[in-house]
């Protein structure tokens, strides 16, 4: 199997619309994509050798999602201006090339701009999962 682009990655937000609509976060440069599951620990006086023993489906699982880029003031940039102001929970689309997507809900963390006088103007962007989310194979 060949190695996927990087840039197929990718981070979009709903624009809040019925039938919802996804905008794909421009200049986006790079992206990370975390999930994961806290385990939750059962283990007992009564366990085998004194191993650990996990209870299955007991954790809490969340998302993290970060990436940074260039800033275009794009109309992604101001969905996200006020998906951050508002601190609202809005719907989000990742999409990782040749799995799948992940949907749902995200608020934003932290919203970072910055610029060198000699360089592009420039943003980093931190989600985190407010709810559940769906997955579908691509």
């Amino acid at each position: 199997m060949a190695g996927q682009k990087g840039r197929d990655v990718l981070i979009k937000i709903g624009d809040g619309g019925s039938p919802q609509a996804f905008v794909t976060i421009a200049g986006i440069r790079a992206k990370t994509i975390s999930l994961n599951a806290r385990a939750v620990d059962g283990t007992s006086a009564e366990s085998a050798d004194a191993w650990r023993e996990l209870i299955a489906g007991a954790g809490v699982k969340s998302a993290t999602v970060s990436g940074a880029g260039v800033f275009k003031d794009a109309n992604s940039d101001a969905l996200m201006r006020e998906a951050f102001f508002s601190q609202a929970a809005r719907d989000w689309r990742l999409v990782i090339p040749d799995f799948g997507t992940l949907d749902g809900p995200f608020i934003i963390e932290a919203l970072d701009y910055s610029g060198d006088h000699d360089g592009e103007a420039a943003f980093a962007i931190t989600l985190a999962s407010a709810g559940a989310l769906s997955f579908s194979v691509l």
